[in-house]
């Protein structure tokens, strides 16, 4: 069991809006539950409501229950490997599938699938995740990086905390983006009302998200083809500073509009570069996968609607 201590610096009405502010890690519903089930101390008395008033001062025990982890194991699932030796692999996520199990989620994952598929995954990141460097959200398509050892698994979140791997994205957006390019910065953290979204906040009150962007297509006034380089790694970072821009990730579920023109069953977002130094032999590399059957679809009716060659997006589309 995991204790965790909280100092209120100011006033709340209600203990489980004091305790959401204090923590990205859980959502309002499990806080309350935490509450309802006697794990919340204030002052060191058991606090079973979580509408109990907070004043500044008081100090709210918060006892963490232990995660019941859940082995994950092979499954026989076809993916696509783009690349693999003795140290890592490269993989191209399809959409819908989720990275790694928790949840809820205890099958039908990119590890069970790696699991089957590898001879071996690093140990790091445990049973639930292992070998996993870094994720992209289930219905974002692309290439992501898996380390079949720990030295290489050390090496490449190394890379990643230093900014020396390198990931491109390509996404379609609502509207027309004003600027040809430009870089937002802003932090991001849990949404105030919804948890189970990210958002924009106020400075100081989340994590650095730092998102450099590039036209690469104009259609009209419908649609932009753009190019993404993440500087920072925070949760739906491209689709929230999408968002922000004013101009949402087409096919958006959380972030999108509500009424959509096209059947894309999730946001149209690619991870479709990787670049990063070989863990041991120091060579740099470059993997790329292409737009997915969706996305390219729909950049083919948007050529011909245009009167563009989908040729000219050879490089993302072959």
């Amino acid at each position: 069991m995991d204790n965790r201590l909280y100092v209120a610096d100011a006033p709340y009405k209600r203990l489980d809006v004091f305790l959401s502010d204090q923590t990205d890690e859980f959502t309002r519903s499990r806080i309350k539950k935490f509450i309802e089930d006697g794990r919340v101390f204030v002052n060191d008395a058991l606090q079973t409501k979580a509408g109990a008033e907070i004043r500044v001062g008081d100090c709210v025990l918060v006892q963490i229950p232990d995660v019941v982890e859940y082995s994950a194991k092979p499954e026989n699932i076809p993916i696509d490997i783009v690349y693999q030796d003795d140290d890592f692999a490269v993989v191209n996520k399809p959409k819908g599938m989720t990275v790694h199990i928790g949840n809820g989620v205890t099958e039908g994952t990119l590890v069970n699938a790696l699991l089957y598929r590898l001879d071996r995954l690093s140990g790091i990141g445990g049973v639930l995740r292992p070998g996993i460097v870094h994720r992209i959200d289930k219905d974002t398509t692309g290439l992501l990086v898996v380390a079949k050892n720990d030295k290489a698994h050390v090496s490449l979140c190394a890379q990643s905390a230093e900014k020396t791997c390198k990931r491109t994205y390509f996404a379609l957006l609502e509207g027309n983006l004003k600027t040809d390019e430009g870089r937002v910065v802003t932090d991001i953290g849990r949404h105030p009302t919804d948890r189970l979204k990210m958002a924009v906040l106020p400075d100081g009150k989340g994590k650095i998200a730092i998102t450099d962007y590039q036209v690469v297509a104009r259609f009209g006034t419908e649609y932009t083809l753009c190019k993404f380089r993440l500087q920072t790694g925070r949760t739906h970072q491209i689709r929230v500073h999408a968002k922000h821009l004013g101009h949402p990730i087409v096919g958006d579920p959380t972030y999108g509009y509500k009424k959509q023109k096209w059947n894309t069953d999730g946001q149209l977002l690619h991870a479709w570069a990787l670049e990063l130094t070989h863990p041991s032999t120091g060579e740099r590399m470059v993997f790329t996968a292409p737009l997915p059957p969706v996305f390219y679809d729909i950049l083919q009716k948007l050529c011909k609607r245009y009167e563009m060659d989908v040729s000219a997006f050879a490089e993302i589309t072959e």
